[in-house]
């Protein structure tokens, strides 16, 4: 059986798994206040079903997984999946990405059933802001959960801030103050327009060369920090003698397509190999078949596009492609 090498030799050995496509909160960039229509818990994958896909795809080359969601701590006892998938030959590393409201309870479980990696989403560091942006979520649950993944050994502990203009971009030295004192990596992120169906998205966008300024003004110097780990999208910087680092995300206006090695399943069996591309295959209906799951792979990453066009979304020029529709607590992104 042929490896996941797509047609621009691209190899990919990263599925990103969405467990849920539910979420205890409600991020503004992420889900409407309300009207949000979830999956009936039938459509959704079940442990089985997901440990069978993944112990196919690590045959032809899967080695890291991610657990997304929605929120992947919704989902009940999502540990024991977790060690399903740990065990699995070929499976080298797990991580997951949370918005840590459950994580202080949780961490300990996850490390023990073979979650190495976390990675936390916080766009404030107010609690007011917080709440708002996530509408209604406690900054102090947050915060102690990213306390319990550093206790528990998580390595790295990774912090996603998503930028957005005239809305938590006066953060940016807060965050900053927080490499330099604690061994994390905060990660800068575009906001992107995945998932929106209007032009508000332009709005709140911000070029990430705005973390550059704001570090030379605290009075810093910045270095490259190299890739800390695989090919991940970030450009990672250090200050020097900080204790962490901080990274930029640029999905939009400097894509990371060229080195793209991940695909992903979404919560009701879809492969989807372009976060911004509408293109499914519903691989559901070959569970018990693991050639048949495999060839759908196969074809899923020979329709992988070369790039994506939110670069064109941003410029505001007309685009070849229309693009997905599914929010991003649907998606896993």
């Amino acid at each position: 059986m042929d490896k996941l090498v797509d047609k621009f030799g691209r190899v990919h050995d990263y599925l990103r798994i969405s467990v849920t496509d539910r979420c205890n909160l409600r991020c503004v960039y992420c889900m409407p206040a309300e009207g949000m229509e979830f999956e009936p818990s039938e459509k959704i994958l079940r442990y089985e079903e997901i440990a069978e896909v993944v112990s196919a795809v690590a045959k032809i080359g899967v080695r890291k997984l991610r657990l997304t969601g929605g929120e992947p701590l919704v989902r009940k006892e999502v540990e024991k999946l977790i060690a399903m998938l740990s065990t699995i030959p070929g499976i080298e590393d797990i991580a997951l990405t949370t918005n840590a409201i459950f994580l202080a309870q949780k961490a300990e479980a996850l490390k023990e059933a073979g979650v190495t990696r976390v990675n936390i989403s916080l766009d404030s560091l107010k609690p007011e802001r917080f709440a708002y942006i996530t509408r209604g979520g406690s900054l102090k649950r947050v915060l102690d959960g990213l306390e319990a993944a550093v206790r528990a050994g998580f390595h790295p502990v990774k912090l996603n801030v998503v930028l957005m203009q005239g809305q938590n971009d006066d953060e940016i030295e807060d965050f900053i103050r927080m490499s330099l004192e604690k061994p994390l990596q905060i990660r800068f992120i575009e906001y992107m327009p995945i998932g929106h169906n209007d032009e508000g998205w332009r709005a709140k966008y911000i070029s990430l060369d705005t973390v550059f300024e704001r570090v030379k003004q605290m009075g810093y110097t910045y270095e490259p920090a190299g890739d800390i780990y695989g090919n991940g999208p970030a450009d990672n910087y250090r200050i020097p003698g900080a204790a962490g680092t901080f990274g930029l995300i640029h999905p939009v206006s400097d894509h990371f397509c060229d080195n793209c090695n991940r695909l992903r399943l979404t919560a009701d069996g879809n492969i989807k190999p372009c976060l911004y591309w509408d293109d499914e295959w519903n691989v559901r209906p070959l569970i018990g078949d693991e050639h048949a799951i495999q060839r759908l792979f196969l074809r899923a990453i020979d329709a992988k596009p070369e790039n994506h066009e939110m670069a064109r979304a941003l410029a505001n020029e007309a685009q070849s492609h229309t693009p997905t529709v599914r929010r991003m607590s649907q998606i896993g992104g």
